[in-house]
This record gives structure tokens, C-alpha cells and sequence, in this order.
């Protein structure tokens, strides 16, 4: 219904419809029918698109999981991609893989920590938590773009951004000339992980359960504060690991406003992947794939690439219209029949 939506749009704007979602699927898929032709750049570019949303999308799916909702991924991703890029441009005399994985922690760590402090606010202060992450991604992309611009700024460079990474932590390119690298891998190791956890363990059991009722939860011995932190702990990690890979496989430095909307990104991923994994997993991948072939569209056809916006956001909306109270059956409560004895009725049709 979204992309129907979206082709009456371009039909009364004066394009051409077919033309235009035909640009679409090629830009996204790589896919041309008619003559058929494979081109893997294109699919490259989509499936880069779709590594730094499914981590957005499984940060989010993963605090609405506890009933939270992770507003601030924006902010977590940026102070990973920041700490990353502190990391990476130091020399430990690592082995490179080595390396890697101490820039990943720390970025994920960082995304973690601010995450933590929603959460704390949240169990201790009783401060929703929709309130302090839209806050806290103030603070995090100001305070990232003081030290860009002051201490942490690049010698001799105009632009707000830090020194280079040492090429040892490059995360290269899988396809020649496009951003897919390795960080896709780690993406959905990641949002696998993050549902096995939720699925199979204590920690996911008690994080179900508060999520399901924190009253309840609470009364069946469950330490709720120290849930909701761990939760958002989580959460703010997997949203940092977006800035990592984006800093070791695409930018290689942090630079003011590389993280561009991936963080509000991630919220449609999760809302339409119903907080699931399979289901964010493949709300990354349209997403993904509809960011990258609405740049190839707009080449293509004039269309302008700003349509895949207006595609999310009806997609999301028709998704959302699944939960409206008219769409929700309701079943007659049962009643139950009188049990026959000295104080109980009788009923009329067992006569």
C-alpha cells in the first residue's frame, strides 16, 4: 500500500510510473530483466545501506523488547563512531585484527554508556525514557562536534573532523568501489546475537518479563532497575557499533555529520519489523536497498531521491494502522454457565 501510495505521487507529479519503480528495483537489486544483466554494484551499495540500519533497528527492537523505547540511537551511534576514531588512529602495536576488535568494543562500549545513562534515569529517577535519549543525542552530537573543532580536530585541516585511522583497521571493501565491507557481517552477528539473548537466556527472560509487566516483574523477585540499565546498556552498544563500522569501513575518521539520520532510521526498521529479528533483518534490507535504488531512480528518471523518504514514512503508516483499535477484534467474553447445585439457578433451557 506504501508503494502504491508512492507511484500515485509520481503519477500526478508527471513521471513515469513503470520507468520510474523499474530505476528502483535495478538501483537496488543490481537486477535488470529485460535485456538481463547482473550488476553487483548496486546490490554492494544496498546491502552497505542496510549494515549500520539493521544495527540501528535491532538497538531499538531489542529496548522495546522491555517495554523501552530507544530514542537516542542517533546519539549512541555517534559517540561509538567518535570513540572509534579516537581508537583507531592510536598505535598499540596490535595485530591488526587485534586491533579491530579493541576499536569495536570501545565504540560499542561508548553507544553502551550513554545508553546506561537513559536507563539509570529511567529506573532510579523514574524519567521516561523517550524524554532523556531525545536529549541525550543533544549532548553527544554537540559535545562530538566541540572536540572535531577543538582538541580532537585534524592539524592543518579546514573540516571538523579528526586524523585518519591507521590503514590496519580498515574494514575493505568486499565489492570494488562500493561501502559494503565487512561491518555487515558484524551487523548481523550482531542482531542475531541480540535475539539469542532475548530468546535463550535468564537475562532475556527477566528483560520479556519486564517488558510484559514491571509491577509483576517486580513482585516475582525480579530487579527491574537493574534490568531497564542492562537493557539500554544493550541497546546503546549494538547503536554504537553503527558508528564503528561506518568510522572503519566507510569514513575513516569521524566527521561532523557522517552519521547522518541512520539512528531515526533504525526506529522504522524496528516499528516495521514488528522488534523481531527476522523482521528487522528484512526492514534493513527494503530499507537499504530503497535508499540506494532511489539515488540510481533519481539518475535515471529526474524522480527525485527524496521519494524513498515519502516510501518509509508510508510504509511505516500502513504498518502502524495494524495496531488501530478498528482493527482489533474483540471476542465476546466467555460466560460461564451456572453449575447446578442447592444455591445455583436453574437454567430455564435445562428444564
Amino acid at each position: 500500500m506504501g508503494l502504491l501510495l508512492v507511484a500515485l505521487f509520481i503519477g500526478l507529479s508527471g513521471y513515469n510510473v513503470p520507468q520510474a519503480f523499474s530505476a528502483l528495483f535495478i538501483g537496488a537489486t543490481g537486477l535488470q530483466l529485460v535485456p538481463f544483466k547482473v550488476n553487483l554494484f548496486p546490490l554492494a551499495q544496498s546491502l552497505a545501506q542496510t549494515a549500520p540500519l539493521l544495527f540501528t533497528g535491532a538497538a531499538i527492537a531489542f529496548a522495546l523488547r522491555a517495554g523501552m523505547f530507544n530514542i537516542g540511537a542517533q546519539g549512541q551511534m555517534v559517540a561509538g563512531a567518535l570513540a572509534t576514531a579516537v581508537v583507531g588512529a592510536w598505535d598499540p602495536a596490535l595485530l591488526s585484527p587485534l586491533h579491530i576488535v579493541l576499536c569495536l568494543a570501545v565504540g560499542g562500549i561508548a553507544g553502551g554508556l550513554l545508553g546506561a545513562a537513559a536507563g539509570l534515569l529511567k529506573a532510579y529517577r523514574h524519567v521516561h525514557e523517550v524524554l532523556s535519549t531525545i536529549m541525550l543525542n543533544y549532548v553527544a552530537a554537540d559535545a562530538a562536534d566541540y572536540l572535531v573543532t577543538h582538541g580532537l580536530k585534524e592539524r592543518h585541516s579546514m573540516a571538523p573532523q579528526t586524523v585518519k585511522i591507521s590503514q590496519a583497521v580498515y574494514l575493505h571493501p568486499l565489492v570494488s568501489g562500493s561501502g559494503l565491507n565487512a561491518g555487515l557481517f558484524v551487523a548481523v552477528v550482531a542482531a542475531v546475537g541480540a535475539s539469542l539473548v532475548i530468546k535463550y537466556t535468564s537475562l532475556g527472560f527477566r528483560i520479556r518479563t519486564v517488558g510484559e509487566n514491571q509491577e509483576a516483574a517486580a513482585a516475582a523477585g525480579v530487579n527491574v532497575p537493574a534490568v531497564l540499565t542492562t537493557t539500554m546498556f544493550i541497546s546503546g552498544l549494538l547503536a554504537g557499533l553503527a558508528g564503528s563500522v561506518l568510522v572503519l569501513g566507510l569514513e575513516h575518521r569521524y566527521i561532523k555529520g557522517m552519521t547522518g539520520t541512520y539512528g531515526f532510521d533504525g526506529i522504522s526498521v524496528a516499528l516495521l519489523g514488528g522488534a523481531s529479528s527476522v523482521g528487522v533483518t528484512v526492514a534493513a534490507l527494503f530499507f537499504g536497498g530503497l535508499t540506494s535504488g532511489a539515488g540510481y531512480m533519481s539518475l535515471q528518471t529526474n524522480v527525485p531521491d527524496s521519494i524513498a523518504i515519502v516510501v518509509q514514512a508510508a510504509v511505516v503508516l500502513f504498518a502502524g494502522a495494524r495496531t488501530l483499535p478498528w482493527r482489533q477484534r474483540r471476542q465476546p467474553a466467555p460466560v460461564a454457565k451456572p453449575t447446578k447445585g442447592a444455591f445455583a439457578p436453574v437454567d430455564a433451557a435445562d428444564d
